[in-house]
């Protein structure tokens, strides 16, 4: 069954806003692909079972929270391993990552 997920608005990340600005790089996401979105503040990895009519289906296989990058294993009523509708609009790009956090990880 299917958790019910209200999606944050992704705003200026919205996937589709840029495949409307580059309509040759749009496709419809397929088995495996990882796909994301914004739930209550944090980023939502979803991998693709199944793409039906505009909505991705499939199981959340990271929760990142957007204030400091850390991986979590619930956020909210979500958690890793559940599966979750993606409607088109509701997905988004992912955020850069700061080039300090990136250059302190290769240190450790």
């Amino acid at each position: 069954m299917h958790k019910h997920v209200d999606w944050d608005d992704p705003g200026a990340d919205s996937v589709m806003q840029h495949f409307d600005r580059n309509p040759t790089s749009r496709s419809d996401p397929g088995p495996g692909d990882i796909l994301s979105a914004r739930h209550e503040d944090a980023i939502v990895r979803i991998k693709v079972e199944a793409y039906v009519d505009g909505t991705s289906i499939g199981e959340v296989v990271a929760l990142i929270s957007a204030n400091n990058g850390r991986r979590m294993k619930s956020h909210g009523k979500l958690a890793l391993g559940d599966t979750v509708r993606l409607p088109d609009a509701s997905r988004a790009l992912e955020p850069p990552r700061d080039t300090h956090e990136a250059d302190d990880a290769a240190q450790d």
